[in-house]
């Protein structure tokens, strides 16, 4: 665990964008993975067994409420098939800057690579084969959100989950309300998010019974929107996947932890 500053240079918004522009251009909007998933794809019982899924990643950065530039990030590992947690890791970092619209993975991306980082350099058995991110992907003004972000410096297969929906191309969470309350897509869980310019950018989908608010998926990097949500629905206990859902409530809980300790040192 650190608790010193993650040092930033200065950086104008027109330098994120290049940085961005940059990275976009590794991006894999495909399925690019060896894995299985044994209740989608049963051609193989033996290929099923040995090739699954079995871990599955999901992190989220907490902030203190009295410091909001002190932040805990978190990354739980989840059995693919059990959802139960098998691992986690956490961080607490003093950020140097501040949350600019449009420019998340400038802030937290660094810790969250960080702690992927430390898993694979210690050739942790539970290093995650998929990363779900609460944050949007390719659903994001310049399509390329934190999770794509993410995905393509650390190069595993990412979701992006959000809870709240980007205003790009059109798409505003009012429209995307009527579009749930339309008659021809009544009893529907999933909507397909089309831009006025014709494209996909992600799903709207009510992921538990009942449930009234959507989530938002998004391809992060090296996974389709298809596979994407078939995942994100096989994670969902709750609104949000379990992976995402453990990963806030733990960072919370030890953000906390860490100050109770740090006021007991003072």
């Amino acid at each position: 665990m650190m608790d010193h500053p993650i040092e930033y240079s200065e950086h104008t918004t027109e330098d994120w964008i290049n940085v961005q522009e940059s990275l976009k251009q590794k991006l894999i909007l495909e399925d690019c993975f060896t894995w299985t998933i044994s209740s989608l794809d049963m051609s193989s019982v033996e290929n099923s067994r040995e090739n699954n899924l079995k871990f599955i990643g999901g992190v989220d950065v907490s902030f203190l409420k009295e410091d909001p530039s002190m932040a805990c990030a978190a990354l739980v590992v989840v059995d693919a098939e059990t959802l139960d947690v098998v691992h986690e890791e956490f961080d607490v970092v003093q950020l140097q800057i501040p949350y600019v619209p449009g420019f998340l993975a400038f802030r937290e991306a660094p810790i969250l690579q960080g702690l992927l980082d430390k898993m694979k350099q210690s050739a942790n058995p539970f290093y995650p084969q998929l990363l779900m991110v609460d944050g949007n992907g390719l659903l994001h003004p310049r399509g390329f959100g934190l999770a794509c972000h993410v995905g393509v410096l650390v190069d595993l297969p990412v979701i992006g989950v959000g809870k709240n929906l980007h205003h790009v191309d059109g798409l505003t969470q009012s429209s995307v309300r009527k579009l749930f309350e339309a008659k021809e897509n009544n009893g529907k869980d999933l909507i397909c998010l089309v831009g006025k310019s014709g494209r996909v950018w992600g799903a709207a989908m009510r992921s538990t019974h009942g449930s009234t608010k959507p989530i938002y998926v998004s391809i992060g990097h090296r996974i389709s929107l298809d596979s994407s949500i078939k995942i994100v629905k096989l994670c969902c206990k709750f609104r949000i996947p379990e992976p995402i859902r453990q990963a806030d409530i733990r960072s919370r809980i030890f953000i906390q932890q860490f100050k109770g300790s740090s006021s007991m040192d003072k």
